[in-house]
């Protein structure tokens, strides 16, 4: 199958299959903090300590993450109005809190330092070094085919 014959949509509820986690990924800039969410993450490498992040080429704060530090907010189950936040539905007041570039109250973080940058189609790959991280137990939100969902525990 050529590439012009193959149906976005549908590769689109293919990769929908894979259920992800639900980041906020954030940054400071001179012109303010600046984040957008993805469940395109993934760790890299532990020696060094990498992660990437997948952003698409349309997203607002693609420009802010540019060769600048960033944190990976991972959300837990509570925290969805922040995804939405963050997934360009704005909301009045914020459902979070800043500390520096974290989301408050999130499952884990990771902040990073800028490390490389790919060309990845319509998404910028961002890999980021991994200078500091903290976590708590808790449920994490996740996303499958196009929905918020739940992370059952093994019984």
């Amino acid at each position: 199958m050529g590439e012009s014959t193959m149906d976005v949509r549908e590769l689109r509820n293919c990769f929908g299959r894979f259920a992800t986690g639900v980041t906020v990924v954030t940054c400071a800039h001179e012109q303010g903090k600046h984040g957008l969410t993805a469940n395109s993450f993934t760790s890299v490498s532990l020696d060094p300590p990498l992660v990437l992040v997948s952003v698409d080429r349309r997203t607002k704060a693609l420009p802010y993450l540019k060769n600048n530090h960033f944190t990976v907010n991972i959300l837990r189950e509570s925290q969805q109005d922040t995804a939405m936040h963050f997934a360009g539905r704005p909301q009045d007041p914020a459902p979070f809190e800043w500390d520096d570039t974290r989301i408050k109250e999130s499952l884990a973080y990771m902040e990073c330092e800028p490390w490389a940058e790919y060309d990845g189609g319509d998404h910028v790959l961002f890999v980021g070094k991994v200078v500091r991280f903290t976590y708590e137990d808790g449920d994490p939100l996740a996303f499958y085919s196009g929905k918020f969902t739940k992370v059952a525990p093994q019984q």
